[in-house]
């Protein structure tokens, strides 16, 4: 299981935040109020909007890395299951994001996700530092 879901739902998560690339495609070249959209462009629901694209897809990316790492080096690495959570659970960042933008939530799951992505990637970088030995 660790690391196997880790690929699967970053490859899903990283399906929908590409998909959601042509909605803000969408909103800036076709949407009738496309020169306030452009307009807006550093500002609001615009700049947030890019940052949860982004975010999305790195941490989805992350995941895909993570989980293939995980995968791959199992048995020789601690606090597999931990990492694996942790980076699951860095997703709520990019979702956060989007829910601050259409459904003014607070912030909350931004920090969240935030913390455990940023906890699995220095827990999985002493889990690479403490082993022992790789063998092809």
């Amino acid at each position: 299981m660790n690391g196997k879901n880790n690929m699967a739902i970053g490859f899903l998560t990283m399906g929908l935040f590409m998909a959601y690339g042509f909605l803000l495609i969408y909103l800036r070249d076709i949407a009738p109020s496309k020169e306030e959209w452009v307009n807006s462009y550093s500002i609001g629901k615009h700049f947030e909007s890019r940052l949860a694209h982004v975010h999305g897809n790195l941490f989805a990316f992350l995941n895909i890395l993570i989980g293939y790492l995980l995968l791959h080096f199992r048995s020789k690495l601690h606090n597999v299951k931990a990492i694996s959570l942790l980076a699951l659970t860095g997703l709520l960042m990019p979702i956060g994001i989007l829910t601050e933008v259409y459904f003014g939530l607070p912030p909350a799951l931004v920090l969240i996700g935030a913390i455990a992505m940023t906890a699995s990637v220095i827990l999985l970088g002493f889990a690479f530092l403490k082993m022992k030995s790789i063998t092809a």
